[in-house]
């Protein structure tokens, strides 16, 4: 095999020049994208056991996914950088994989870590073949200008179909697959072929070691003890221990305390020079002061430009987070705060509501993160917690010109104000088998989808493309993608843009008063359906009280839909037997007085359950 260890007669030609510096020629940066389950995380365990960067007796699944929840789901949440050499034709060559999150929640910091390389393994499952991530991933890939090179797994399988699956790669991404390398990731198959077609394939970086240092944050972890440690591909110049260094978005000057690579564990080197991978340590006590996609430049002398692409990471998805324990308002606090340090991207702030007491209003890349971010809460804090239904960012532009980022219902102002209302839109890819396409068209036509195109990737194998409005693929689209396609079906989405829509408040009153928590933001040719199955559910859920409680949806002072909760009567007249029937009357008067008189002073007491069945139903009765 390629990376038998050399005798010392054929020592391999080093990859260092003289002082230490690596030749970037002899350098390979590249990243892995494939869709959920086709077996990245498997084959960048294979790769580092070929290039015997980590012993078969340290070897372990998913070696680079060393969060819990990451093992636990089978899928990349964070970034990882790792290092391996590699011996080809007689020369030592430094490989760089940067394992990047395929789900499209992380697309910002996916396309930080693309920029940090110059080419792409698309690894495609020889049986499934392309899917609705693989397509994205692949687009993204080529729009960085990456060399990408087609690696079939699961060729080892017995229903694998290789010549197929070159077909839908030829024909969905239009790429050449003639020399598309079949592996096995699992047994090790051909495995060393994949590193062989890199170094041929992968162009080496370009960057001149001597130039002033230009780096790009293309990741960042916190440790406990070291702070935040700032991943970086240096694009020039050459960082050393010692060195005073600066984030140019954030402004921020530090000295470097080590530098090192990861292979995989943190590995401490003397210098990293242009083309490398690696992590720097700078004494850095929060993770807010380390933006992803910021250049890290020289304090001192001679200053590189900042990188393009650099934005701040955009929260697209709300949703309230309540203790379900009013007492344990605190402890979520503090786990809240505690996640923050390890997630920039995740933000929150406190809000209070009439149903639920005090929470958190927290902000979220996306439906996966939210769902993340919820799991880790319970699983290290052990709270809790009751989740209200997500919200995306709606804008605003009031008639006055005010333009106002709404994330949650309660803040839209009354429809008088408003002159234009904005959602995100999203551009929605979904893979099926072919007998589906009349169930999902019908989905999309039902959600106010605009049709975009259809492919066939094979005779039984199709893709549809939608354009759909956000808020209506964060409720239940996934869900209902896999009841239509009984499992079979996946689906894939990428921000557009805003759109202006026919938006409206839909606000809930019980007995007069508008409950906050219950508002939403919907279509107003939806209002009607959405309101009456909120009120509906809600006439279930609330006890009867001693007086009438009126129910109503309405946009404004329109209503909508109307249920009342007919009031508990008391039998005042069950001690008259017979006798002067002015003594009832006189009986039923003076009842029907104290039910009036309780009606104008009397509290509506709803329970939490009903607003957690309202919350969690809602949309499902609006999808049936």
């Amino acid at each position: 095999m390629a990376d038998a260890p050399a005798t010392p007669a054929s020592k391999p030609k080093s990859l260092r020049r003289k002082g230490g510096l690596v030749d970037p020629q002899f350098i390979r940066n590249f990243s892995i994208v494939a869709h959920i389950d086709h077996g990245k995380s498997t084959l960048a365990d294979r790769l580092l056991e070929v290039t015997a960067t980590v012993s078969k007796r340290e070897m372990k699944e998913q070696l680079l996914d060393d969060m819990d929840l990451e093992r636990q789901r089978g899928i990349t949440i964070k970034a990882r950088a790792v290092s391996m050499l590699y011996v080809h034709e007689g020369q030592e060559y430094e490989l760089n994989l940067i394992d990047t999150p395929g789900h499209v929640d992380f697309q910002y910091e996916v396309s930080r870590s693309l920029i940090c390389c110059e080419g792409a393994l698309l690894l495609v499952d020889a049986f499934q073949g392309v899917e609705a991530q693989t397509v994205a991933n692949a687009y993204n890939a080529i729009e960085h200008d990456l060399e990408i090179v087609p690696v079939l797994n699961k060729i080892d399988l017995v229903h694998a179909r290789p010549d197929e699956v070159k077909e839908e790669i030829e024909q969905t991404l239009g790429l050449d697959a003639s020399e598309a390398i079949g592996c096995s990731a699992k047994t090790g198959l051909h495995c060393d072929q994949v590193l062989d077609a890199v170094i041929k394939r992968v162009p080496a970086p370009t960057g001149d070691p001597e130039a002033p240092l230009q780096a790009m944050v293309f990741d960042s972890v916190y440790d406990d003890y070291r702070g935040a440690i700032v991943y970086v591909r240096l694009m020039n110049g050459a960082i050393r221990k010692g060195d005073k260094i600066k984030f140019l978005q954030a402004g921020s000057t530090h000295d470097v305390v080590e530098i090192g690579q990861l292979a995989p564990a943190r590995t401490k080197r003397d210098r990293l020079s242009a083309g490398q991978v690696g992590y720097v340590i700078c004494n850095i006590k929060s993770l807010d002061m380390v933006h992803i996609g910021d250049t890290l430049t020289a304090a001192h002398g001679e200053q590189a430009e900042p990188l393009p692409g650099y934005e701040e990471p955009k929260r697209m998805v709300f949703c309230g987070l309540y203790p379900s324990d009013g007492q344990d308002f605190e402890e979520l606090r503090d786990a809240l705060s505690k996640l923050k340090v390890n997630d920039p991207s995740f933000v929150f702030e406190p809000e209070t509501s009439d149903a639920l007491g005090f929470g958190f209003r927290c902000g979220f890349l996306g439906l996966l993160h939210m769902e993340i971010v919820q799991q880790r809460l319970e699983g290290e804090s052990d709270i809790d917690l009751v989740q209200t239904a997500p919200n995306v960012t709606y804008r605003i532009t009031k008639k006055d010109g005010e333009e106002l980022e709404v994330h949650t219902p309660t803040r839209v102002p009354d429809q008088g104000e408003i002159e234009k209302f904005e959602q995100p839109i999203v551009r929605v890819s979904f893979v099926m088998p072919t007998e589906y396409i009349g169930g999902i068209m019908k989905l999309c036509a039902d959600r106010r989808g605009e049709f975009i195109r259809q492919e066939y990737l094979s005779p039984t194998r199709a893709m549809l493309v939608y354009d759909l409005a956000l808020a209506e693929v964060v409720y239940d689209m996934h869900d209902r993608l896999k009841s239509i396609t009984r499992g079979f079906g996946t689906m894939d989405y990428e921000i557009k843009g805003y759109e202006e829509g026919d938006l409206v408040r839909l606000d809930v009153l019980v007995k007069g008063d508008r409950v906050d928590a219950l508002s939403i933001v919907c279509d107003r040719r939806d209002a009607e359906t959405r309101g009456r199955a909120v009120i509906k559910k809600l006439k279930s859920e609330i006890p009867r009280h001693m007086f009438e409680v009126p129910l109503q949806a309405g946009i404004g002072t329109r209503i909508l839909a109307r249920e009342t909760i007919s009031a508990m009567r008391k039998n005042v007249t069950a001690k008259c037997y017979g006798g002067d029937i002015s003594r009832k009357r006189k009986l039923w008067e003076k009842q029907k007085e104290g039910k009036k008189r309780m009606k104008s002073i009397g509290q509506v007491d709803i329970p939490q359950k009903a607003f957690l069945a309202v919350l969690e139903t809602g949309e499902d009765d609006k999808g049936k």
